[in-house]
């Protein structure tokens, strides 16, 4: 596969990735963290990074946007729901190892 059709199919999986995580409201970022070691923030904080070494005026706010598909105070008010203890317990364990590892 040449450089150019690898890039296109990256963009493409990634807006993919993007459109299901804006669909699927349900899944939380802590348990994306907690699952994946990633989450909604991270991608924008990676897409916005992404700007930077490429001198394209995009700062982290704006690459929330993109990524939540809304501001994110929006999404935070209409999709957000308190943490349970099970996600903080599972949170903190999560931390543990990675402080022990490093």
């Amino acid at each position: 596969m040449d450089k150019h059709s690898q890039t296109e199919l990256e963009a493409a999986t990634f807006r993919r990735l993007i459109q299901h995580l804006q669909i699927h409201t349900e899944v939380q970022n802590l348990d994306l963290m907690n699952l994946a070691d990633f989450c909604r923030n991270c991608l924008a904080k990676w897409y916005s990074a992404a700007a930077q070494e490429r001198s394209i005026d995009l700062d982290y706010e704006q690459a929330r946007e993109i990524v939540y598909g809304m501001p994110y105070r929006v999404w935070k008010e209409e999709y957000q729901t308190a943490a349970t203890p099970e996600q903080l317990e599972a949170l903190a364990l999560k931390q543990q190892v990675k402080n022990h590892d490093h």
